[in-house]
């Protein structure tokens, strides 16, 4: 048969005896289809376990339904690509996927036993049914310092009661076999005061027995103090509300309004959009495209009677002029939280080195407004300062290891913490704050050195030496001191501790695509 394929002209893939040879000696080939395998035999064996799988696989990561696999062109599908393969229904199609994530759930348990210690993030809400649900997601580096995100529990949950969440949350960590917790961010609401307590007792591995476990939701706070400020400015943002709802509340207004945009020139390609009330970032998107057809809303206002009688008739009209100044200045003011908050909510890149850079941004921002001849916007930052102390007014009200993550950013180290802190708290504190988290720093680095090993060098004697310094030149004597003064300085390095090592070095530039974990 092998003889016959090589000169066989109706074989679709003709090889010469030598391939059969080299893929029984190598292994099997490639599949037909690979860019690299050109008119080569495929030497495919066929699993259905296998195919099962992989469709399992196929149904989580594109969300189809397990009625995909009863589907007529799908069944013609698998028929044309392996006839052997029978298609299971969808009963079947469910139990793989169960049985698949058991297997990749075996797989996570494997990786949480050699990593190091696991930030969590805990979040709870109530549907539109008035459910309650709660997702808690692990944050983590491997062995190869890549960040990793992964959901380990989304639930049901019967109340939103601090007790009932640090069990369930316990419980999700026991059956992960998760018995190291580095930090757990939570929004602000006091029934997560009483959960961070619960963990605190009842959950081992922390450091510190958990004293520096609770870290608040930066964006969740960001939140509460936008809100605050966003009152005092409530009429003109009102008015754009309601002239984006009318254009959007059908397809003819809205061609009118296009029509409008046409006759202005206005070269944007985005749609007016809508809000929601309670998300502030929703609605600085809303002023951000509304304010750049503010052209086209006034002409609207000209051309389209209906439009000036539906604003009038659920508020006092359409926006007027000042309304769109002040809309341009809010949306300057809001740009800073809202990038603060974009920044701060990647899940994939690392955050906690930015934390404090961005709070102490904002707090300057919040500052000079606050000095603003602009009544409504000193107003407003006055307001905002208010809250924003209310959480991080103070070293007291913020958890230190974030002033941690800023020193073990090889950019920053000790120099932007007595930067931002003489310009926030004054030059009187700054010793005192600055030796506080020295302090734990090294409590931190001792601690670690007891689990995985000291590394504060080994100790140095000198070496003897076999020539007397007396029976040699002033040449030979100048290079002999050399020597040793260089000795001296590689001792010192060698007796001193990686941290102290790491602080005395000069810190990194400031490069666009720095990577802390790879360095």
């Amino acid at each position: 048969m092998l003889q016959h394929l090589g000169t066989c002209k109706q074989h679709p893939h003709r090889i010469r005896l030598t391939d059969q040879q080299n893929m029984s000696r190598d292994g099997p080939l490639k599949g037909v289809g690979d860019s690299d395998v050109n008119n080569s035999a495929n030497a495919h064996k066929f699993d259905s376990e296998t195919v099962r799988m992989a469709i399992a696989e196929m149904i989580i990561c594109d969300e189809l339904p397990f009625r995909i696999v009863e589907a007529q062109g799908f069944r013609k599908v698998c028929r044309s690509l392996e006839p052997r393969f029978q298609v299971p229904s969808r009963t079947t199609a469910a139990r793989d996927c169960i049985k698949l994530f058991k297997m990749e759930k075996e797989k996570l348990r494997q990786i949480f036993k050699t990593v190091g210690r696991v930030s969590l993030t805990n979040d709870t809400w109530t549907s539109i049914q008035n459910l309650n649900y709660m997702c808690l997601t692990a944050h983590f580096i491997d062995s190869n310092w890549k960040l990793h995100k992964r959901i380990l529990n989304f639930c049901m949950i019967p109340n939103h009661k601090g007790e009932t969440i640090g069990k369930c949350v316990d419980s999700c960590l026991q059956d992960w076999g998760i018995d190291k917790i580095f930090t757990v961010i939570v929004d602000n609401a006091s029934s997560n005061d009483v959960a961070i307590e619960y963990l605190r007792k009842f959950v081992g591995g922390h450091l510190f027995e958990g004293k520096y476990i609770h870290i608040r939701c930066c964006a969740h706070i960001m939140n509460l103090i936008v809100n605050d400020g966003l009152r005092d400015c409530d009429d003109s943002i009102t008015r754009v509300r309601n002239a984006v709802r009318y254009v959007r509340s059908s397809p003819a207004r809205m061609e009118k309004f296009k029509k409008c945009i046409e006759k202005e020139k206005i070269d944007c390609t985005k749609l007016v959009c809508l809000d929601v009330s309670t998300r502030w970032n929703s609605t600085y998107l809303m002023l951000e495209v509304a304010e750049t057809y503010k052209k086209p809303f006034l002409r609207l206002e000209k051309d389209d009677d209906s439009f000036v009688r539906y604003c009038r008739s659920v508020n006092l009209g359409p926006p007027n002029s000042n309304n769109w100044e002040r809309v341009r200045v809010l949306i300057k003011f809001l740009k800073i939280f809202y990038d603060a908050t974009v920044r701060l909510s990647g899940s994939l890149y690392v955050t906690s080195n930015a934390y404090f850079q961005e709070l102490c941004g904002i707090q300057s921002h919040l500052s000079k407004m606050s000095q603003s001849n602009d009544a409504v916007l000193k107003c407003m930052a006055e307001n905002m300062k208010i809250k924003y102390d209310k959480y991080w007014g103070s070293i007291e009200k913020t958890n230190l290891m974030i002033f941690i993550a800023v020193v073990l950013d090889p950019r920053c180290k000790f120099s932007l913490l007595h930067f931002w802190f003489k310009k926030i708290y004054g030059g009187n504190l700054v010793e005192e704050m600055i030796a506080i988290v020295k302090h734990l720093m090294m409590d931190i680095y001792w601690e670690y050195s007891i689990v995985y090993g000291s590394s504060s060098g080994v100790s140095y004697s000198e070496p003897p030496s076999s020539v007397d310094p007396t029976m040699v030149d002033s040449d030979s004597q100048q290079s002999f001191w050399i020597e040793y003064e260089q000795e001296i300085i590689e001792s010192n390095l060698m007796n001193k501790s990686e941290i102290d090592q790491y602080l005395e070095h000069g810190c990194e530039a400031r490069a666009p695509n720095f990577d802390i974990l790879d360095w």
